[in-house]
Parts: structure tokens; C-alpha cells; sequence
């Protein structure tokens, strides 16, 4: 009698234990189930980037404090943004771009710019356009195209121009990445013949023929009459002109 009792109060056991696994199996599906519906409009992060732990810290506080008073965030700018190092205020710029908290990242930028090591770094730019574009803020795009050229240290940076004005092109803002055009020339950036692709080929998309013939002008000033041939296309011209 005593081992049917003993028998039985194990195969109770038994079944509460499987009933607590299955609960909690279940409890863990919805948990990752919920964090997969916070993160699915969340870019990946690029290949080979990472934040560190301040980072990580400071984009949470931010973002908590910037759901409450003003008061609230200027605290957490200088109980967190402000202690952190060059690349990790960088970091956190980009990581609240990557999860679209753009009025949180212009606020991260604008105290960013204070700092003594600050110039403007045109890559960033271009991040910045594309992100503020790309959730509708135009109007803001224009302030940050005003503001850098504004700016009295920007540097002849061929490649960031160039993809600067292409996140200008994708936007379909074809006078910004004119004037950005126009903003190159004045640091003594010579433009390459990517440049002229990107301006012309968006004025053109756009309609706008007679500033793109203007754009072609200068990149016929630049590289002749012949500047839109490839590399391969120019050799066997020239190959050809000796016979």
C-alpha cells in the first residue's frame, strides 16, 4: 500500500514537472516572439561594427529620458553622451539613425558638434540624409545641407561628396546635391567623372535638362569632350586613333 502511495505521488511529480517545463517553454516562445516584433523594423547592424558598453548605455538612456521632460534629457546628456569618447558618441549617433530615432539623433549631433575634436565628416552626412529621407523628414534635410555648408572646415573628401549627393540624388533633391556640387568645388574638391554620373543622371531623371546641361559643361571642362567613355572605351579609342 505504501509503495502504490509513494508510486502515485511520483507520477505526480512527474506530471507537475512536465507542466512547468511546458509553461515555461511557452513563457520563453512569447518572450522571443515579443523581441523579434520590437526589433523588426530595426536595420542590421553593418559588418563589422560594434558598440561597447557605454555605448549600449547611453543610446537606453537617451532614449528613456527623451520619453519624458526636456529636463530628463538634457541629464542624461550629461550624465551619459558627454563622458563618452570620440567614437562612441559616433556610435551613438549612428546606432539611433539605425533604429530610426531621428529627432533623438539630430539632438545627439547638434551636442556632438561642440565638442573640440568635431569637423564635419561628410559619410555621416550622407547617413544622415538618408535616414531623416527616408522617414519623411525633408525639411530637415534642407537644415542639414545649410548647416554644413555653413560649416568653415569642410575637407576635400572626393568619396564623401560623391555619396553624399547620391543620398541627395535617392531623395530625389536634386538642387541639394547641386549646391553640394557647387560646395565641393569651393574646398578645391575636383570632381571625378563619378560625380558628373550622379548629378547628371539624376537632373536628367528628374526632368531637368538644362542644369543638367550646365553639369555637362563642367565635366567637359574637366575631362573633354569624350568624359562619359570608360577607361576600356577611352584605350580603344585611342588604340584606334594611331591607325
Amino acid at each position: 500500500m505504501k509503495c502504490l502511495t509513494v508510486l502515485n505521488q511520483i507520477g505526480v511529480g512527474v506530471v507537475e514537472a512536465k507542466q512547468a517545463k511546458c509553461v515555461a517553454g511557452r513563457a520563453t516562445k512569447m518572450a522571443m516572439v515579443s523581441m523579434r516584433d520590437r526589433s523588426k523594423n530595426r536595420k542590421p547592424l553593418q559588418k563589422g561594427r560594434s558598440l561597447s558598453i557605454e555605448a549600449i548605455q547611453t543610446v537606453q538612456a537617451l532614449k528613456r529620458a527623451s520619453k519624458h521632460t526636456h529636463y530628463s534629457l538634457q541629464e542624461a546628456f550629461t550624465a551619459n553622451f558627454r563622458r563618452l569618447l570620440k567614437a562612441d558618441m559616433i556610435a551613438v549617433l549612428r546606432e539611433l539613425l539605425r533604429q530610426n530615432q531621428c529627432l533623438l539623433a539630430l539632438k545627439v549631433f547638434e551636442d556632438m558638434k561642440k565638442e573640440e575634436w568635431y569637423s564635419p565628416k561628410l559619410s555621416l552626412y550622407a547617413e544622415m540624409v538618408t535616414a531623416l529621407g527616408s522617414n519623411g523628414m525633408l525639411e530637415e534635410v534642407h537644415e542639414l545641407i545649410l548647416e554644413l555648408k555653413a560649416e568653415i572646415t569642410v575637407s576635400p573628401d572626393l568619396q564623401g561628396f560623391n555619396t553624399l549627393m547620391e543620398s541627395l540624388m535617392s531623395l530625389n533633391l536634386t538642387r541639394l546635391a547641386v549646391e553640394c556640387y557647387y560646395l565641393m568645388k569651393s574646398v578645391s574638391c575636383d570632381p571625378d567623372k563619378l560625380s558628373f554620373n550622379i548629378l547628371i543622371d539624376g537632373l536628367t531623371s528628374n526632368g531637368e535638362m538644362e542644369l543638367a546641361e550646365v553639369i555637362q559643361k563642367d565635366a567637359k571642362k574637366y575631362y573633354g569632350p569624350f568624359w562619359d567613355l570608360s577607361e576600356e572605351e577611352e584605350a580603344e579609342m585611342s588604340y584606334g586613333s594611331r591607325w
